[in-house]
């Protein structure tokens, strides 16, 4: 007879009130995670100015940050299982601070690609923790549903308010300081994570790959660059065959090693539970959408309409605004109301948002807000019962494990909002914008080119400004599309999970 391994004595006695300051603490840590996500969005075209980067280079300085976490998580949350969350949480942090400190101060884009890089590595040891610290401390499936709500809440509202963070520092200070901001709020979380986080038993025969780790990263790598090459309008079929062929060959080697290790780094049982991979299919789904119009929106405001950055901030702020009531009434009443209808039809919900937005850009503000709004009042509710699917399926001892898949979910949907939208919204302006004869060669790249290249007129902007809507079409369409099939996907997945469900395969003490 198998037992499940005991709970962690110090978890398990934590008053109500460090229960919640903890909650607290590791939500600080997610929030700062979230927000380093997205705040380049309104932050890219003055890092593109003053690095004098290419627009390669800017989309690598976004992207260096999710791929790198990504490629990691699986492994750091087996790391926490083996040696505690708490460590894991501490460690991150301390690493996390670090590396804002070297992106501050970075003179190059080729430095700033490196220490977003570092600052993945600081992300990857502390997310899988936050949320496996919540798993351990937070015994009453009720309460925990609501703790795990308020975290999805902070995952949605911190990569909303990403835009209008940076936005607001760069209006009152240089580029350095969206990433200098970091610093004390790490110092201060470093001091009442020690104070409050619980010394969560570790579990030594859980083993950590090496090997695994790499092969996932491996894999990763080269998918991300398949699909920028793909989404690029002077494609190479060299690169295409040599990417598709990394990721094929790394995915086969990762998934034989896993199936033959006793401690696999991702055990691919668990996702014949429907409510988990509902729940991973949810929060990729519903950080492509996010991410694609956070992007896609910022840069069109701040490009065509002469928004400032913290102008285009607050005005994708309104996906917060949506989004914050949904989550933390989605929690609280998800034992009435069930997954199916919370995930299936928030999707569906910010489908429609998506949708609505796209039509107020040619409307009104006022249409264009409601859209928004709407988009995160769906994505909120998806989001954050997408937490509980994933981490009340699996037992307690497989937490970080749990974790780290639905870190690596978020992130990848991130991610590939990111290289496929983004690249998307530089080709489809090259293969559609028609400049006048006497244009200057530079505006046919992209539309900060456009903006900034000598002998620039106001035939030339329109053109660009036409292609560059063309774009903009584009992404929201495939943000739109990509949520109802998920709609359609998780429904049908989560059949069995109605109105009064069970949202949890495991209690409190497993």
């Amino acid at each position: 007879m198998t037992m499940s391994p005991p709970r962690s004595a110090g978890a398990s006695q934590l008053g109500t009130g460090r229960r919640w300051t903890l909650l607290v603490t590791v939500g600080t840590g997610l929030l700062l995670i979230t927000l380093d996500n997205s705040i380049l969005f309104t932050a890219l075209p003055t890092l593109t100015r003053e690095l004098d980067a290419s627009w390669s280079e800017s989309l690598w300085i976004i992207n260096a940050y999710p791929l790198v976490m990504t490629g990691l998580l699986l492994g750091s949350g087996t790391l926490g299982d083996r040696f505690g969350h708490r460590r894991m949480f501490i460690a991150g942090l301390v690493v996390f601070g670090f590396a804002s400190f070297l992106a501050a101060t970075a003179p190059t884009p080729e430095v700033l690609i490196a220490a977003r890089g570092l600052l993945a590595v600081g992300a990857a040891a502390m997310m899988p923790a936050t949320l496996a610290l919540i798993r351990v401390t937070f015994t009453d499936e009720r309460e925990r549903n609501i703790a795990i709500s308020v975290w999805g809440s902070l995952s949605v509202v911190g990569g909303a308010l990403g835009p209008i963070v940076g936005g607001l520092l760069l209006a009152h200070f240089a580029w350095g300081s969206i990433f200098l901001i970091n610093v004390p709020v790490v110092v201060l979380a470093v001091i009442v994570g020690l104070a409050v986080a619980p010394q969560d038993e570790p579990h030594p025969g859980t083993r950590w790959d090496f090997v695994s780790s790499v092969q996932a990263l491996v894999t990763l790598v080269g998918l991300v660059v398949l699909i920028k090459e793909v989404a690029k309008a002077d494609r190479s079929g060299t690169v295409i065959l040599g990417a598709a062929a990394v990721t094929a060959v790394g995915w086969f080697v990762f998934v034989r090693r896993q199936r033959k290790l006793p401690f696999p780094l991702l055990d691919l049982a668990i996702f014949r539970n429907p409510a988990f991979t509902s729940g991973v299919l949810a929060a990729a789904i519903a950080m492509f959408a996010m991410g694609g119009l956070q992007l896609a929106t910022t840069q069109r405001f701040q490009l065509v309409a002469g928004f400032t950055p913290l102008e285009a901030g607050l005005l994708v702020a309104a996906i917060a605004l949506g989004s914050l009531p949904s989550s933390l009434l989605a929690g609280a009443f998800l034992h009435v109301v069930g997954l199916r209808v919370l995930i299936g039809g928030g999707l569906a919900v910010g489908a429609v948002g998506v949708a609505g937005t796209l039509y107020g850009v040619q409307q009104g503000m006022w249409w264009l807000l409601g859209g928004l709004l709407v988009t995160g009042l769906g994505l909120g509710a998806a989001m954050s019962v997408a937490s509980t699917a994933i981490i009340g399926n699996v037992p307690a001892r497989r937490a970080g494990m749990a974790s780290s898949v639905e870190e690596v979910s978020y992130e990848f949907g991130s991610l590939a909002a990111v290289s496929l939208l983004g690249s998307l919204l530089t080709t489809i302006y090259t293969v559609t914008v028609q400049l006048p004869d006497d244009a200057p060669p530079e505006a046919a790249r992209s539309m900060t080119d456009a903006l900034t290249a000598e002998g620039t007129g106001p035939e030339v902007l329109a053109a660009a400004f036409t292609a560059f809507g063309n774009s903009y079409w584009v992404v929201m369409v495939i943000c739109a599309a990509v949520l109802a099939l998920g709609a359609i996907v998780t429904t049908v997945l989560l059949r069995s999970y109605g109105p009064g469900s069970a949202s949890s395969a495991y209690g409190s003490g497993h």
